[in-house]
């Protein structure tokens, strides 16, 4: 483990799982391991399995970085797994992962410190068959009529997300939305313009990076939207009015703070014709691939990611010190 200095020089990385995003986990930890290697650190990249545990314990490394994506890795699991074996680890607790993970329990965490955040329900796989699908859908349509977005409660990367005009598009979507989650989420759309705002804290408390502007071609920021060269365009800063940009920063750091996050975090909001931020849903282990959110906004504000990489690192090392 780290000695008196409480600095972090082995670390080894986590990507790869066995999660839907587990392509993008592996992307997000070369680019990871790549950057903190290029800073001085002893850096090792590690694909989890029934190995992992042992090793870890035989040899515990100073720290460790799970950039994995997914239920693999942003459920708390691994994270409660850590915390027993006292691991220093990058990112947010296990219980703060947890809370982060679901939408719809961080949707309620948010607005109860004033964040808004679109009108939604969700809804369970058993519910939707025992109460029939067609029952439980005019009462949807009722409080929510189209359109809507429709996403399974817990996932990332939007994978199973769907956008929805009309009612037999609702009824794809809550199918599509049941094969990666238990629980659907249908959610107010919102209009505007959608961004995402990285939220750091190396030591000194979180510090919002410049929101990133989302246009994806397509219309839609999906899973190939977000991960396809070419498929979206990016604008770091985003194309907004500073006084909006400050609203918006506001909204994300109060998010952060609200879910106990740590570390790192990236809070994806849209914001409406009015100007008002609206909370989606926030990540406790973004992206970290050439193409993600993260790295551009570390870009806009003149970091270095390499040396952000190394100093959340450290961070993580006197934190769990403490």
């Amino acid at each position: 483990m780290t000695g008196d200095g409480a600095r972090a020089e082995r670390v080894v990385v986590l990507a790869g799982g066995i999660s839907h995003e587990r392509d993008i986990s592996l992307r997000s930890g070369r680019q990871v391991a790549d950057a903190l290697a290029a800073h001085g650190l002893h850096v090792e990249l590690r694909d989890p399995d029934a190995s992992l545990l042992p090793s870890l314990m035989a040899q515990p490394p100073d720290v460790i970085w799970p950039t994995l994506h997914g239920a693999s890795g942003e459920d708390g699991a691994l994270r409660s797994l850590l915390e027993f074996l006292g691991l220093p680890y990058v990112g947010s607790s296990a219980s703060a992962t947890r809370l982060a993970w679901d939408k719809p329990t961080a949707k309620s965490l948010v607005s109860r410190v004033g964040v808004p955040t679109p009108h939604s329900i969700s809804l369970t796989r058993d519910a939707f068959r025992e109460l029939g699908a067609e029952s439980v859908l005019d009462v949807v349509r009722g409080e929510l009529p189209p359109p809507v977005a429709v996403k399974p409660a817990q996932g990332g990367s939007a994978q199973g997300v769907s956008l929805v005009d009309t009612d037999e598009e609702l009824r794809r979507a809550m199918v599509l939305a049941y094969t990666y989650c238990d629980v659907a989420l249908i959610e107010q759309r919102i209009s505007g313009t959608e961004v995402c705002i990285g939220v750091i804290d190396t030591g000194d408390g979180p510090v919002a990076l410049p929101p990133v502007e989302i246009e994806p071609l397509s219309g839609f920021y999906d899973f190939e939207a977000r991960y396809n060269a070419g498929a979206t365009r990016f604008y770091a800063p985003a194309r907004i009015d500073g006084a909006v940009a400050e609203r918006a920063t506001e909204v994300a750091l109060a998010s952060h703070e609200a879910l106990g996050l740590r570390h790192l975090s990236r809070i994806d909001l849209i914001i409406d014709g009015t100007g008002t931020p609206w909370f989606l849903e926030a990540s406790v282990m973004p992206g970290l691939t050439e193409t993600s959110t993260l790295a551009l906004a570390l870009d806009a504000a003149g970091h270095d990611v390499g040396w952000v990489y190394a100093e959340l690192a450290q961070a993580a090392v006197r934190d769990a010190r403490r």
